[in-house]
């Protein structure tokens, strides 16, 4: 069975602390206050911003502008905008990380595990030496960056 260690923000998350706010994607969008945004890159269709509770160094989130919950009421546009971000944004995670692999997708319902009804896409690159010796010993999952690093380290990607 598998444990996680969380650092305190997302047990907050997690255990319903949110920010006051209708939609936190919609948030970012808007530039509310009220939520940290990890913004990297935005066009006249979506943005892309880091996840502020990777799974794996490097995590992005991509999202359309318009708030939409299902992927299939997406406009022509808007899927090839978001189809155009995510090769963007493989190249920008490949360039600074190396990565061995990426696990891309949806989640789009309550059932699929899916915590925000504002449709995005995870963009999550994978690496040859994931499993620590923690993994293993404890079952435990350990990320070990901060994603506010992330956003640093990817702006420049994607300003080029």
């Amino acid at each position: 069975m598998w444990r996680y260690l969380f650092n305190s923000g997302k047990l907050a998350y997690v255990k319903g602390r949110k920010p006051s706010v209708s939609c936190i994607l919609c948030a970012i969008r808007d530039r509310d206050p009220a939520v940290e945004s990890m913004e990297l890159y935005r066009d006249d269709y979506g943005i892309v911003t880091v996840n502020l509770y990777p799974f794996n160094p490097g995590q992005l989130m991509i999202f359309p502008l318009r708030h939409v919950e299902d992927l299939r009421d997406l406009r022509d546009d808007e899927a090839a905008a978001m189809h155009r971000l995510l090769c963007r944004s493989l190249s920008a995670i490949a360039d600074e990380y190396s990565p061995s692999g990426f696990n891309v997708g949806f989640n789009m319902g309550r059932g699929s595990g899916e915590s925000i009804a504002h449709i995005h896409q995870h963009v999550i690159p994978r690496y040859g030496n994931e499993v620590g010796f923690v993994d293993i010993i404890a079952g435990t999952r350990l990320v070990v960056n901060d994603p506010r690093e992330v956003v640093e380290r990817l702006r420049g990607r994607f300003a080029r």
